[in-house]
């Protein structure tokens, strides 16, 4: 499977960890050695905003912080997932350099417990940026070569992962028809797994959060193709799970950063796939809210 950020060896962090000092002789500790890896059990992450400033404060919130907070969690669970999809807005405003560096030094706790990290973009990013400060992304091999997509394939679920970022800082995104024609033929090439689609800009045009401008000829593709159970997707900044009239599961991730509305949770979602469902359990930031700890099981149309 295409990986994004790929899993960084034991072997390396100790080398690192050698020339940079003996006071990091602790870290494989710190970083929770030897935990089992469930490889059904991924981290859903949308909307961090990191700001290379990291001390920068926004709507009351630091999203480095945060995303520390979230990341530390992460690797205190007893069994750590296989992987990591960051679902777009990866970067505070316009997507700057910095950003995507302050991004990737974040991650690489993460890495080092040998977790793939899957990334998407939002209309906060900028590719060009995000590609020249993340060597990884700019070398992978990609169904199309001008955007962020990709077709991961694990043991239960098939999951597609893509670029709805038209132009940074413009809210509403698109996909457009080559990348609408690859998703449709890639289902028709995997047809025998679940797939879940994840995108960051959520589906339709209303308000003040206007989202995919090609919503109605994405589900032309995803409602008939019944392997489809989820669209995924952030840019909202709420936390919801809904269903659509054809039975797929309409999942908006909440933000690891801020929210826009007092009182909604920040955080992130964890997932368990099953053979038929998947498990979420909503994960806040505050653990004291309200809604910290909630658990859903969604059954797979058929």
């Amino acid at each position: 499977m295409p990986i994004h950020l790929a899993p960084i060896s034991r072997r390396r962090f100790l080398q690192r960890s050698l020339v940079v000092g003996a006071g990091l002789a602790l870290a494989p500790k710190l970083f929770g050695e030897g935990k089992s890896i469930d490889e059904n059990s991924w981290a859903l992450f949308s909307d961090p905003h990191l700001a290379a400033d990291r001390s920068l404060v926004f709507r009351n919130v630091n999203m480095t912080q945060h995303f520390q907070k979230v990341s530390t969690e992460l690797l205190t669970l007893p069994s750590l997932p296989t992987g990591i999809f960051i679902n777009g807005d990866c970067a505070y405003n316009s997507g700057e350099k910095q950003d995507y560096s302050l991004l990737a030094e974040l991650l690489r706790p993460i890495r080092e417990q040998q977790i793939h990290v899957h990334l998407a973009l939002g209309n906060h990013d900028n590719r060009e940026r995000f590609w020249d400060a993340l060597e990884d992304e700019r070398t992978a091999k990609r169904p199309l070569a001008d955007r962020q997509v990709a077709l991961v394939r694990t043991s239960r679920v098939n999951w597609f992962i893509l670029d709805s970022l038209e132009i940074t800082l413009q809210t509403p995104g698109l996909l457009g028809r080559e990348q609408l024609d690859w998703v449709a033929s890639a289902l028709d090439a995997n047809p025998d797994k679940p797939a879940l689609v994840m995108i960051h800009h959520n589906p339709g045009i209303n308000g003040g959060n206007m989202g995919l401008k090609d919503t109605m000829a994405l589900m032309e593709v995803i409602r008939p193709r019944k392997q489809v159970k989820a669209y995924i997707y952030g840019h909202t900044h709420h936390w919801a799970v809904q269903k659509d009239a054809s039975g797929i599961h309409m999942i908006n991730l909440p933000p690891v950063g801020y929210v826009f509305t007092e009182g909604e949770p920040s955080g992130w979602v964890h997932a368990k796939v099953g053979n038929d469902e998947m498990q979420l359990e909503l994960r806040c930031v505050d653990q004291t809210h309200k809604a910290h700890g909630q658990k859903m099981t969604l059954a797979w149309r058929t």
